[in-house]
């Protein structure tokens, strides 16, 4: 899972960590990530002016963010994300950004703190990819764009302010929405009324891949997103990672007629039992049913928590 391992690949771009003096080269195919290691002397702030001292830093297309801070569990985003704000002038083709390429061994995703990420992200309007991680403090205040086509919000916890900024934003090019959702063991506080602006679909025409994903209530989402009518639209609908369970998948089984059109049904990481998985093989669609959980005491986890 990617959370144990840092970005190999971002939107078509292929990763490399940036080492301080290291030439920049094949930006049209490459994404430096930025961050600082716990053995390094570098601050974020001073390893990525150096970043944009390089002659051909203001032809980066993407870019990778990692530890903000030695100690990322401590110290909040918004220091980087202001940096960022301030250097926009020096990356004007930035069209995809990762905030926050922070793997396990380095802080945990439950202790990240974030910021509002909104002015960072209209700071550069030609971005097409945006993804962040860590859903502590994470806010998307004025989230708005004509640009933006994939969108993805990995934590271990949303909100409901931080759902409803996301679901409610007017984004008519957004062809991919992940939202990890969580537990609220660890800050999930949503309730369905928050996501029923996203059912509707109004202010997503183009969307085509939706990602209700790491749900603490995987069978409770399974059950509106059934009968949303933004469902239509999809071609690829991503419940995995939660919850999921027998429950979940008689709702999907009775609405087999409304998920034929889709290209992929994404439902690994659940709690089915065999016979449920072989009746949801049977329903003529391309599913990914794969990492089975065990049952424990009647204890349901997802996927990432802390």
């Amino acid at each position: 899972m990617a959370f144990y391992q840092h970005q190999e690949e971002f939107a078509g771009y292929k990763v490399v960590a940036w080492v301080p003096g290291q030439p920049l080269e094949n930006l049209h195919n490459t994404a430096y990530r930025i961050g600082v290691d716990y053995d390094e002397s570098f601050s974020f702030s001073e390893k990525f002016q150096q970043y944009l001292s390089d002659p051909l830093a203001g032809q980066t297309q993407a870019l990778v963010i990692g530890q903000w801070s030695h100690e990322a569990y401590e110290e909040d985003s918004s220091q980087a994300a202001d940096m960022l704000i301030q250097s926009a002038a020096q990356l004007p083709h930035l069209s995809a950004l990762f905030f926050g390429d922070i793997i396990v061994e380095e802080c945990e995703i439950s202790w990240l703190h974030n910021t509002d990420v909104s002015p960072l992200m209209n700071a550069y309007p030609r971005l097409t990819h945006f993804t962040v991680r860590g859903g502590n403090n994470l806010l998307f205040s004025e989230l708005r764009s004509n640009n933006l086509s994939h969108l993805v919000v990995q934590s271990g916890g949303l909100n409901a302010e931080t759902v409803r900024q996301i679901v409610q934003a007017k984004l008519p090019t957004l062809q991919h929405l992940e939202l990890y959702l969580g537990t609220d063991e660890y800050g999930a506080s949503y309730q369905p009324h928050d996501l029923a602006p996203l059912y509707q679909g109004d202010n997503l025409p183009a969307l085509r891949y939706l990602g209700l994903r790491n749900a603490h209530d995987q069978n409770r989402i399974v059950a509106e997103v059934v009968q949303s009518a933004i469902l239509a639209q999809l071609e690829v609908l991503d419940l995995s990672l939660g919850t999921l369970t027998n429950e979940g998948g008689q709702i999907l089984c009775q609405a087999a007629a409304a998920l034929r059109h889709l290209k992929k049904l994404d439902l690994h990481h659940h709690y089915l039992d065999d016979e449920m998985m072989q009746r949801l093989a049977g329903l003529q669609i391309v599913i990914d049913l794969s990492e089975q959980q065990d049952i424990e005491e009647d204890w349901c986890f997802v996927a990432i928590g802390e």
